[in-house]
């Protein structure tokens, strides 16, 4: 397929059974390294939840926090941690991540996915670092601003490019890597954390700086990282693209596969506005599905606020600092088990099947935790040792269904949607609805458990009820299709063959006589 719905005749009726390739330690090693981008991320979200909860970090730049924490009042049972300074240290890399992707587009598209990459390390690196040495609040923001543009650059570059680089019949499994390697750095963070909460007064530098770890291993190992056959197509480097592409197959007989690709890289070159073009008919799936419902839906499922806050949520509930941050690990290690999982089954039981599944896990376990949350939270008394640990096995089960579900296929089945043409553009419209919806629901998450008490976690069970019915009724299948040939899902769906087959180009397209033959 030509990238889109322009093209030639023969890649439209599907090249897919022409491909040929094999698994290759270049290609292992091209994976293994692009995925460790995800770390960056994954990090950043287990050591900013641990953080705000280490006693020393809060007397140090948030006192009146930390006095309310110990006070034991009732009235601060769901309050206690109910400051905007403190949440917009959590937030505010995730709204300068939503800027800073429109300018990875602009890098992604002309440099390549891999140099993204590399300046997104970068970044993080400078931001790990001034954090560690922060000594008031603004240097604190200031670093999660700079941690916010490496992310920004990371989660646009990464899951592009282990989709591009990836064989179409592994492409979920290799995605997967991002989530994987994010649920990783979750678990690491938060290991860290524990230990690093019993040095004191200044623990929370060491857990803060070790971001500079993987930032650094990132940057070295992309120096050694091709670039996707994809991007060097659509960057015009045919010649290299070829030599890549054959190598990282294990083959030289990769004709099928390279056609598509330059017949996609020509479909981007005639297109003019790209971003304009993710208005077109044929193109609303995309930005209705990929672009705008996906990433949202990710956010608004309450896993990130489980994330960021679970030390948080976990000491509200009456559990002590360390138990907190002991539960947060235990939490962590459901989110790694649900991404093997996922990257076990993804391309066998699909896409869908893994959402709705999911969903009813997800549902049922919100549903717990706001009955034992209204009939025994809330009253200035620890949770008993019972009720406590079916909180956790509840907060766990959601976890992992998550972590097999919207939180790896969130980054997947969006990158799998868009033609080359709009492939960069699109992914940073993904990222910038993802970051934005990540930023509101720190801010707003403990205000929201402050007033509205165990009914949040009815929201999010409500969102996901939401969430659930969306992709049964609009997201078509996407296991087992090369990514140049999405777009056909479409044409064929029940309701969306109705908007693309509006378009111009498209009916141009279908009516072409070698269609016919």
């Amino acid at each position: 397929m030509a990238g889109g719905f322009v093209g030639g005749g023969e890649a439209i009726a599907g090249r897919a059974e022409q491909y040929e390739g094999k698994i290759t330690g270049y290609f292992i090693l091209a994976c293994i390294v692009g995925s460790f981008g995800g770390s960056l991320f994954g990090y950043d979200l287990g050591v900013s939840s641990g953080v705000t909860a280490m006693d020393d970090f809060l007397i140090k730049f948030f006192p009146e926090v930390y006095a309310r924490k110990s006070a034991h009042l009732h009235e601060t049972d769901y309050c206690k941690y109910d400051n905007q300074v403190l949440t917009l240290f959590t937030s505010s890399l995730y709204f300068a991540g939503l800027v800073s992707t429109f300018a990875a587009s602009h890098l992604t598209r002309r440099r390549g996915r891999r140099a993204t990459i590399m300046v997104g390390a970068v970044s993080f690196f400078l931001g790990g670092a001034v954090n560690a040495a922060a000594a008031n609040v603004a240097m604190l923001i200031a670093g999660r601003l700079l941690l916010g543009v490496g992310i920004g650059f990371g989660n646009q570059a990464v899951p592009l490019y282990l989709s591009e680089i990836a064989p179409y019949n592994i492409r979920g499994a290799v995605n997967q890597l991002f989530q994987l390697t994010t649920c990783l750095g979750i678990l690491v963070a938060d290991v860290i954390n524990y230990f690093a909460d019993k040095i004191h007064p200044w623990g929370w530098r060491l857990s803060l700086g070790l971001a500079m770890g993987p930032a650094t291993a990132i940057f070295v190992g992309a120096l050694f990282l091709p670039e996707t056959p994809n991007s060097l197509v659509e960057m015009g480097r045919l010649e290299e693209a070829r030599r890549v592409l054959e190598k990282v197959r294990g083959t030289r007989k990769v004709d099928a596969e390279f056609e598509d690709l330059r017949e996609a890289s020509e479909a981007a070159r005639a297109v003019r506005g790209t971003f304009r073009s993710l208005l077109a008919a044929r193109n609303r799936p995309q930005l209705i599905i990929g672009a705008l419902g996906i990433p949202a839906f990710q956010q608004l499922s309450g896993m990130n606020s489980i994330l960021f806050y679970s030390p948080v949520i976990f000491q509200s509930l009456g559990f002590g600092n360390s138990a907190a941050l002991y539960s947060s690990i235990i939490t962590g290690s459901m989110l790694v088990v649900g991404a093997l999982v996922s990257m076990v089954v993804v391309d066998r039981l699909g896409r869908r099947f893994l959402f709705i599944e999911a969903g009813i896990q997800m549902i049922s376990s919100m549903v717990v935790v706001a009955v034992i949350l209204a009939l025994k939270f809330g009253h200035g008394e620890e949770l008993s040792k019972g009720v406590g640990t079916v909180l956790v096995v509840a907060i766990c089960l959601f976890v992992v269904a998550y972590g097999w579900s919207w939180g790896p296929l969130g980054w997947l089945v969006p990158s799998e949607l868009f033609p080359l043409e709009m492939r960069s553009a699109g992914q940073s419209v993904v990222v910038c609805v993802n970051l934005f919806w990540t930023a509101a629901v720190a801010q707003c998450f403990l205000a929201a458990m402050c007033h509205l008490r165990w009914g949040v976690f009815i929201l999010f069970a409500a969102l996901i009820v939401v969430m659930s019915i969306f992709v049964i009724l609009l997201l078509p299948e996407t296991k087992q299709v090369p990514i140049e040939e999405i777009w056909m899902l479409f044409d064929k769906h029940w309701y969306w063959k109705r908007i693309v087959r509006k378009d111009p180009k498209l009916l141009a397209l279908v009516s072409a006589p070698q269609l016919k033959a």
